[in-house]
């Protein structure tokens, strides 16, 4: 039986029990506080230095560090294996976990390209595990009502979908700088922007096609994007607009749903944790709603223990995880650039 796998007419409500690869910066915001609010065990953590890897355990309250990555993933008591490494080891790791019989939460992208990401889907399927792509935006209710504005018909028939998500420019020896670790803007954000286009193809007649794209690449880093524009067309009629950027002066994660009728947006995608504001505009006036202050990644990691515990569906999967890739290789070949290599060691 897989780990965490639910016994036929039992309710099991046990924590999770989850191992850390990596002493990432993003854990803290994308796990340490959301198992802090949810009860779910931090078992294991494992890192490149020792040092560095029991600094953080003793920080973070993680009971106890292991060895090394394989020897995290072989723990009997590990269930969980959360994911935080350099873009390109996302891949090669997913699967390593996947091998070793555990559930994967894995930061985004799920992999370097489509084809890697398949590798995993597939070995996922094959084994009976579960892995989710970190996607946390989609399970909060302020997305959720987003959703329901463009379903119930309040917007209309969806005419355009943008989505901006913009970072200042992250340190020159910083990893997203580097082609072979799978680096660059579309990588970093625009998967979220991509996968926000995605999100509304139920209501626009299917997925979104890429219509042109344009990237300006980092000085230095050959092959690596730092801006990157791109639109897109669904087959309803409907036209979307993605854009990601990492050399900005602010923070920016927002998203807009223009409709027949109306028009619906998202002040913070990401971060609704510092402005939960939507902003919705129809015939009968400007209102502003505030959904929830609770992180986007305790939504997260909620949903994911329900999945694993009683079944609840989670509505993102693997194949979920393929199209995004696909879609994001499409939008790099149309901007003249490659899609990310597999991570060679």
């Amino acid at each position: 039986m897989n780990a965490g796998t639910q016994i036929a007419g039992t309710q099991n409500t046990a924590p999770l029990r989850i191992g850390l690869l990596g002493a990432s910066r993003i854990a803290e915001l994308a796990l340490i506080k959301p198992a802090t609010a949810t009860g779910d065990r931090l078992v294991a953590v494992a890192a490149r230095s020792p040092e560095r890897a029991r600094a953080f355990a003793e920080k973070f309250g993680v009971e106890r560090v292991v060895a090394d990555y394989g020897a995290l993933l072989a723990d009997p008591e590990v269930e969980v294996v959360y994911n935080p490494l350099a873009n390109a080891l996302h891949g090669p790791w997913n699967l390593a976990a996947v091998s070793a019989g555990k559930h994967v939460l894995s930061e985004k992208p799920f992999a370097s390209n489509a084809t890697e990401a398949a590798q995993v889907a597939e070995a996922a399927r094959a084994a009976g595990v579960t892995v989710l792509e970190g996607f946390h935006y989609w399970f909060h209710p302020g997305f959720g009502r987003v959703k329901q504005l463009v379903a119930d018909g309040t917007l209309g028939e969806v005419r355009h979908i943008e989505a901006v998500l913009e970072m200042p420019r992250p340190g020159a020896d910083d990893p997203r700088w580097r082609l072979d670790l799978a680096g660059g803007a579309g990588m970093d954000l625009g998967c979220y922007a991509i996968h926000v286009q995605r999100s509304f193809a139920q209501w626009a007649g299917g997925a979104p096609r890429v219509v042109s794209a344009f990237a300006d690449e980092h000085d230095g880093a050959p092959g690596v994007d730092d801006r990157l524009d791109v639109e897109l067309e669904f087959p309803g009629g409907a036209t979307g607009y993605a854009r990601a950027s990492m050399v900005e002066r602010e923070y920016r994660f927002t998203v807009r749903v223009i409709g027949s009728r109306g028009s619906v947006y998202v002040h913070n995608l990401l971060r609704p944790d510092l402005d939960d504001r939507l902003t919705l505009r129809t015939p009968a006036g400007t209102t502003s709603e505030h959904v929830s202050h609770k992180s986007t990644y305790t939504y997260q990691l909620e949903a994911f223990a329900a999945h694993l515990r009683t079944g609840a569906p989670l509505g993102l999967g693997v194949d979920d995880a393929v199209a995004n890739m696909v879609l994001l290789d499409d939008v790099y070949r149309a901007a003249g650039f490659s899609p990310r290599p597999t991570y060679q060691a």
